[in-house]
């Protein structure tokens, strides 16, 4: 395990973060593991973790998150935001490490061209699994069109 110094930690990444997701903070993530356990990626890269990466962003390792190969493996299928209890959208969250990674440097040249090779797959693991998902009889707790015909309220009969 890596030694983590204390003046290598940001207090004001998780802030920033936030702002750029339009949450007032990404606190109320309390790294329950949900995300994780509906995740697509990480049914096929085990070190992809949103929780880990949410958590590292709460520690303000901005260095290591901003650096991390894994931020661009989430294929923004938003199925973590289905089951979030804090309804915490980690696409959103993915979307703008990627861009503040880009900003400040992390991102060796060539590294975006080489991704592109991969994104295909990404898409079409999440769009797969997410769909069969569905048909397993997963259900979000939100109201979206694709999940609202199985959720609770929709499977209770009729009366009158």
């Amino acid at each position: 395990m890596k030694n983590i110094l204390f003046n290598e930690l940001d207090p004001h990444f998780k802030d920033e973060v936030a702002e750029k997701i339009g949450l007032e903070a990404i606190k109320p993530c309390f790294t329950c593991g949900s995300c994780t356990g509906i995740c697509p990626v990480h049914e096929v890269i085990e070190d992809f973790d949103p929780r880990q990466i949410i958590y590292m962003i709460l520690l303000g390792r901005r260095k290591d998150v901003l650096s991390s190969d894994l931020i661009w493996f989430c294929c923004l299928c938003n199925a973590c935001f289905f089951v979030c209890p804090q309804e915490i959208k980690f696409s959103r969250v993915a979307t703008e490490l990627r861009k503040m990674a880009v900003a400040e440097g992390h991102v060796e040249a060539g590294f975006l061209d080489r991704l592109e090779v991969v994104k295909p797959y990404l898409q079409d693991l999440c769009r797969r699994t997410i769909f069969s998902k569905v048909k397993d009889g997963f259900c979000g707790p939100h109201t979206k069109p694709c999940w609202r015909k199985n959720t609770d309220e929709n499977l209770k009969p009729e009366t009158g």
